[in-house]
């Protein structure tokens, strides 16, 4: 994702600061200067990385004489506070709720991604039970009306616009006014793209403001913009009372310091991400999660939620059968059409702690190999998606029917193989030690009750560079916390 870089540069310099045997003044500053460096690397405005940099200092300082602390943890929490901080105004936002009639309007720089937010966010919100509405005020950009009226179609929302009509003044209030009559909870008004330079398209978006008295007036911005989106954002301020904010564009590889910039410029919260073009790549903002995630810390708490939504039942007989030590190649089959479900592969390593780093690597390809492996197994009979004995089972005749039978190679149908045995291996090991018990109680896991030697049964179970990846023995024991209390 856009940031990781930054968050990666950032968690390279904390992890060289925690090797350190003495960490004193001259350790400090020399963290900061490199997080300093990594941030304008990624486009974060100079006023931002100085501000950082002094929240930095200030909570060290004050947590140093109140605590005992181990002042590496310190300076890690510190910077953890920081960056969120900048990226949370401590502004609540606003949200439309069902059977209240709320307006948004959408503003934002052209190319920002605002007409494919705007049905998202409606898209977003008719999921919710809300009963949503389109309006097109944008009659500057060739076009407009009729991307968002195919967009609309597509969600199945409710689209208003004219294309007889060129004042955005008159449609945005005949719009609202025509919607409002239909009983709409909440109507989105997009206007024009613009540019600083173009003072005619900024007055034109006051003089639609004041025509629909908008509850909220939501900026959309693009991760890939650079430090001049600071100075933008800051025009757009000045303009109307911009409320929210929407970063788009983060599955790009960009520096994206710029979205920092344009927060801390609006003080205004961000209530959404976008992560993608389809209209489900568009994700809450919890401030805390992502600069978790951005850090490498992962966010486990996204990651049940994300399990919840996508109706996963960690206690079905398939789940049961893995706490037990089973394992065939129906139970795989079903496990993958489950992973399917939460989205990327890359996004749901992003969400786990230490592997933040590999999701880039995994992304689009990992997601394209599990759903080579789905066809393969759809190509199988019942008796041999039941076999316990498929080394003994996949012999070259069978493998090749399997493979012409789901456009796929011989060599892909042997990589399935291998990775069923893989998966087998770890299954067995897990039902080796009573995982029933840790998984009941993983709170025990902590407290001793199930006691070092299950953790350490658990470690050697895991690929040793995924183990490396969570952070050895001590990341493995703070998921396994996080998991626990979210259970209790």
């Amino acid at each position: 994702m856009v940031l990781a870089e930054l968050g990666q540069k950032i968690g390279a310099a904390l992890q060289k600061m925690s090797k350190k045997t003495v960490v004193g003044e001259e350790e400090v500053k020399e963290l900061l200067n490199e997080i300093a460096r990594a941030l304008l690397q990624a486009d974060v405005n100079i006023s931002i990385v100085k501000q950082l940099q002094t929240s930095i200092k200030t909570e060290v300082a004050l947590t140093e004489e109140a605590v005992g602390m181990n002042k590496r943890k310190i300076l890690q929490q510190a910077v953890f506070n920081a960056i969120r901080k900048i990226l949370d105004p401590g502004v609540k936002p606003f949200v439309p709720r069902k059977n209240v009639p709320s307006v948004v309007m959408f503003v934002g720089l052209q190319g920002s991604g605002k007409t494919t937010s705007c049905t998202k966010y409606a898209a977003f919100f008719q999921r919710k039970g809300l009963k949503t509405a389109l309006v097109c005020a944008d009659t500057f950009r060739a076009g407009a009306y009729d991307q968002l009226k195919q967009n609309a179609t597509k969600a199945k929302v409710r689209f208003y616009g004219s294309i007889v009509e060129a004042d955005p003044v008159v449609i945005a209030r005949e719009g609202v006014a025509e919607l409002k009559k239909e009983k709409y909870d909440l109507i989105i008004v997009d206007t024009s793209g613009r540019h600083r330079q173009e003072s005619a398209l900024f007055d034109e978006m006051k003089q639609v403001q004041e025509a629909i008295q908008p509850n909220d007036i939501v900026f959309v911005m693009s991760a890939t913009d650079g430090q001049g989106v600071h100075e933008q954002a800051a025009q757009f301020k000045a303009k109307v009372p911009v409320g929210s904010v929407i970063v788009t564009k983060l599955d790009c590889h960009a520096k994206g310091g710029g979205a920092l910039s344009a927060v801390a410029a609006t003080k205004s919260p961000i209530i959404f991400i976008g992560t993608g073009e389809h209209v489900e790549d568009f994700e809450l903002f919890k401030p805390e999660a992502f600069v978790a995630k951005m850090l490498g810390m992962g966010d486990i708490t996204s990651l049940v939620d994300t399990l919840k939504d996508a109706n996963i039942d960690s206690d079905s007989e398939l789940y049961k059968r893995f706490q037990e030590g089973q394992f065939t190649l129906r139970d795989m089959y079903e496990h993958l059409q489950n992973v399917t479900k939460l989205g990327s592969v890359g996004k749901i390593m992003e969400m786990i702690p230490g592997m933040a780093g590999m999701s880039g690597l995994a992304g689009d390809h990992g997601t394209a190999v599990l759903k080579s492996f789905i066809y393969m197994l759809d190509s199988m009979t019942s008796a041999e998606l039941d076999d316990g004995k498929v080394k003994k089972l996949m012999t070259p005749s069978r493998m090749h029917r399997i493979a012409r039978g789901s456009g796929r190679s011989i060599p892909e149908v042997q990589n399935l193989v291998v990775s069923y045995t893989k998966f087998e291996d770890v299954v067995k090991k897990i039902g080796k030690m009573n995982f029933k018990q840790m998984t009941a109680d993983p709170g025990s896991l902590m407290s001793g009750r199930v006691g070092q030697q299950q953790a350490a049964q658990l470690a050697k179970a895991l690929n040793p560079q995924m183990l490396k990846q969570l952070g050895g023995m001590g990341g493995l024991q703070g998921m396994m916390k996080q998991l626990s209390q979210m259970k209790q």
